[in-house]
């Protein structure tokens, strides 16, 4: 059980991280960048707040613990999809979607060199292979619209998602999983208040499908999926967690299917058969090293 749960929270982060890739092309049309994120951390504050008045106290974390995870909140739960959410504007999916996933490969080597995870065969060569599905899908859904102010805002969104990721990771040393989820929440909500008159206008003008878009990306996307990606992250490596985020763009292309009725070209879905094989070699166990041969007693 102490690896199928971690990976059952992977699980359900990644389905729902997916979703939201949905939510915001829908709610995009009716709802601007900041006003988008600040909604959805309005709305899963809120319900993670909920939740915490009716658990038991646990004390709150204090000194460096506490900056940890305000300053993953700030730089991931705010400003990332603040950047996110304008890249989109200037950026068609498939091309979002190549120049975000950079970043669990920036995770990986950050990783690697700063909390000392070192760099499996295993997670090197899945990387690769999950990226090159990614790229495969951008290649198939690309429509050629782009520029760039646009690519600048996604390598900046992909650079807070590595830098965020690592942050989180440390503050998981001393602050359990849910109080980290919501503190980080919070602290992303405060930095998008400046956005709280724009919102305000947004939603009286807003069709209430479009509203309830923000409340669902709130709900699930996340106060539900960053909550069970701390605790899988908490039981995992950061490199080897972020890489699972390949199969995001696999899943999302499955619901834009299934949901918008957008047939995807074939390309597309090799791209995410490649994303899953990639993910799977991530997976796989690094190998014991040989043992040394005794020498001959004589």
């Amino acid at each position: 059980m102490k690896r199928i749960l971690p990976a059952l929270a992977a699980g359900v982060t990644m389905v729902f991280w997916a979703s939201a890739f949905i939510a915001i092309r829908f709610v995009g049309e009716d709802y601007s960048p900041g006003s988008m994120a600040l909604g959805r951390l309005v709305v899963g504050s809120v319900a993670l707040v909920a939740v915490v008045a009716f658990r038991s106290r646990r004390a709150l974390p204090r000194g460096r613990p506490l900056a940890l995870v305000l300053a993953y909140g700030v730089l991931w739960f705010g400003l990332y999809a603040i950047l996110l959410n304008a890249a989109e504007r200037h950026l068609d999916a498939g091309t979002a979607a190549l120049i975000v996933n950079v970043g669990p490969i920036l995770i990986a080597v950050l990783a690697g060199i700063y909390l000392k995870e070192g760099f499996p065969r295993g997670l090197v060569t899945g990387l690769v292979v999950a990226f090159g599905g990614v790229s495969t899908i951008a290649v198939a859904t690309s429509t050629g619209h782009h520029d760039a102010s646009g690519v600048l805002l996604a390598l900046g969104a992909a650079a807070l998602y590595a830098v965020g990721v690592l942050l989180q990771k440390q503050a998981l040393r001393d602050v359990d999983p849910f109080t980290a989820t919501w503190l980080g929440c919070v602290a992303g909500m405060a930095v998008c208040l400046p956005f709280a008159p724009t919102l305000i206008s947004e939603v009286a003008a807003a069709p209430a499908s479009a509203t309830a878009g923000i409340v669902y990306m709130g709900l699930f996307p996340t106060a539900v999926a960053f909550a069970t990606w701390a605790y899988a992250l908490s039981h995992t490596s950061a490199g080897k967690l972020s890489s699972s985020s390949y199969v995001v763009p696999a899943i999302t292309v499955l619901m834009s299917w299934a949901f918008l009725a957008e047939v995807p070209r074939p390309l597309a879905l090799l791209g995410g058969v490649l994303c899953l094989v990639g993910v799977a070699l991530t997976r796989l166990p690094a190998r014991a090293p040989a043992p040394r041969a005794e020498p001959a007693r004589t």
